[in-house]
């Protein structure tokens, strides 16, 4: 073995923890450590739920996941069968919602209501709209349990 290439060694170094002050002995290459925390005060150990409030950090998760709630339930109201179900829930996809929300298909009534008066003409007059998606929505809403009206001739 090659000599002079190991570290010193104590075998009384000093762990000192900034979080509680606890001092143990451990052997280290090192003759004094500093830890953050220690099992004398880490909340996993403990049974203690500690929250360091940086910045006001908690406060506005707390207020993503109420907002969160808030719109959980604003959608569970607006369940599948109701008027109010909205058509970017058919997974149509964004450009297509965006489209049909442009002229003013939001929701699954406004689409009925359109084919009630102009027939499929009224929809396929919208610039984007083609029969494919058309078609698409007709199916997608008839699986999801909705009367769509007959087609005018």
């Amino acid at each position: 073995m090659k000599q002079n290439i190991h570290p010193k060694w104590y075998p009384e170094a000093k762990i000192t923890c900034i979080g509680c002050g606890t001092v143990w002995t451990v052997g280290s290459t090192r003759p004094t450590l500093q830890v953050d925390v220690c099992s004398n005060c880490h909340p996993f150990y403990t049974g203690e739920q500690r929250i360091v409030d940086t910045e006001g950090r908690v406060d506005r998760f707390m207020k993503r996941l109420e907002t969160r709630t808030v719109r959980a339930k604003e959608m569970a109201a607006k369940t599948v069968g109701s008027p109010e179900f909205l058509l970017s829930e058919l997974g149509l996809g964004k450009q297509y919602t965006e489209l049909l929300a442009a002229n003013g298909l939001v929701t699954v009534a406004d689409f009925i209501k359109r084919l009630e008066e102009a027939g499929d003409e009224g929809v396929l007059a919208i610039r984007g709209v083609g029969r494919k998606l058309l078609t698409d929505i007709k199916k997608k809403l008839r699986q999801k349990g909705y009367e769509l009206p007959a087609a005018q001739d």
